[in-house]
């Protein structure tokens, strides 16, 4: 591995120079281990801890197959669906991999009594497997999440319809918190170059999740004047809603839970911002029946901002704990848009809000394959920029998934792999210091 890092930090290393460099036997990788899919049964959601779980092992550097690649991971990030793996909901991820494993006897690697875990990366290609020949060794990439088979016709209008469709790291195996990463070619994407690293893996399967769910005609189709309600508006993926809705020419109403997610919604050019902590909502009055007299009075807080206006778009993934209120909010005719339920799945919500007012519920899930490159496109140009809060090594992996179970993140957490430090591998120095203030607004924060 030291061999692999040192040709990536010298300035004039070659694609021979890193085709013609070893492959290691092993590297180090974050994990979950099968035989601890039961540890925490019996406990509360919040009571799991997801330091206690996650480990980081050396592990077997995998088979190379037909239209797949091997990338040095120089950064990664965690995500909710890192939280979700790593306490073992809302099921294993191991059913997952065993399902996986039966498609055939290549899919069969996945299927290992350990699972390598994380859908986000930033790093340098080392080897492409047969068939493989946009990508060569030595490119500097950011990969997206969506993996596909693309053998049904299904998904050859929108990928994301693909009957095999999976999120790599989470419905497969050596995913991104790792040193070494497995990915289907079509998952690479140039890296931003005016970013370092950790900032480039950060956005990966927020932007797109969030670019498919607001914006696409697959989502929400978002356009200019739209009202848009988003929940966590300073969050991961709320942080990204909020961007493309000013991006694109739309009014966001930022849910938050602090003043310093507030000023951060602030700082990225939203006004219209409701803290629900201080406002004091509560949609249920206890866990088996909501409160209408609250969506109402949510309702009337969102008017206030909106100059009497309701929403044309929730942007929704808290799921159970707001679902209700998301669609009494809505316009006549307008659209919930749902990606998560990171307060539970079972969501309830009065419908004659919907049906007698027209209103539609979207489920929207990641991004294909057009989309992930246009949201990364976005993020190479400086028209959207990563909401790096704070960096962890691969071995404190534990400690990062911990917060952002427990929210207590400010957008987006990063994991350095191969990388010796922060702020390296910037290429577009002059691009960068044209939004170094917005690039280091989650950071300030």
């Amino acid at each position: 591995m030291n061999e692999i890092l040192d040709a990536i930090l010298a300035p004039d290393s070659t694609s021979a120079d890193f085709a013609a460099l070893p492959l290691p036997p092993s590297y180090r990788a974050v994990t979950v281990h099968k035989d601890e899919a039961e540890m925490f049964d019996g406990l509360a959601t919040r009571e799991k801890d997801p330091r206690k779980s996650l480990h980081v092992d050396e592990v077997p550097v995998p088979e190379l197959g037909p239209g797949e690649a091997l990338v040095a991971v120089m950064a990664s990030s965690v995500n909710y669906n890192s939280v979700w793996t790593s306490i073992f909901e809302p099921v294993s991820t191991f059913s997952f991999l065993e399902r996986y494993g039966k498609l055939s006897p290549l899919a069969k690697r996945h299927d290992l009594p350990y699972h390598v875990i994380g859908s986000d990366l930033a790093g340098v290609v080392l080897r492409t497997g047969p068939g493989v020949n946009a990508w060569q060794p030595g490119d500097e990439v950011v990969a997206h999440c969506l993996s596909v088979e693309l053998e049904s016709a299904d998904g050859h209008n929108d990928t994301m319809l693909d009957p095999e469709q999976r999120i790599w790291g989470f419905e497969t195996n050596f995913g991104g918190l790792a040193e070494i990463a497995l990915v289907k070619s079509n998952q690479l994407m140039p890296k931003p170059g005016h970013l370092s690293w950790e900032e480039a893996a950060s956005p990966g399967l927020v932007n797109s999740t969030a670019y498919r769910q607001l914006v696409s005609r697959n989502g929400a189709g978002m356009k200019q004047g739209d009202n848009v309600l988003i929940w966590g508006a300073s969050g991961g993926l709320g942080s990204y809603a909020t961007q493309f809705a000013l991006a694109g020419g739309a009014n966001p109403i930022c849910v938050v839970s602090s003043d310093q997610k507030a000023d951060i919604c602030r700082a990225m050019g939203a006004e219209a911002i409701i803290d629900r902590n201080a406002e004091g909502y509560r949609f249920w009055k206890d866990e088996h029946a909501q409160d209408p007299r609250e969506w109402k009075r949510f309702g009337k807080r969102i008017r206030e901002l909106t100059e009497g206006e309701d929403v044309d778009i929730v942007f929704e993934h808290p799921g159970r704990e707001t679902f209700g209120a998301s669609v009494y909010v809505t316009r006549k005719g307008g659209t919930i848009v749902t990606c998560a339920s990171t307060s539970g799945y079972t969501h309830e919500y009065d419908n004659r809000y919907l049906w007698m007012s027209l209103k539609k519920i979207v489920g929207s899930h990641f991004a294909n394959y057009r989309e992930a490159w246009e949201a990364n496109r976005l993020i190479a140009k400086g028209k959207i920029h990563p909401t790096l809060s704070k960096t962890y090594r691969l071995d404190e992996t534990g400690q990062a998934a911990y917060d952002v179970h427990r929210n207590l993140h400010q957008g987006k957490v990063g994991v350095l792999a191969l990388a010796p430090e922060e702020g390296l591998g910037v290429r577009n120095e002059e691009l960068r210091a044209q939004h170094i203030d917005a690039i280091n607004r989650f950071r300030d924060a």
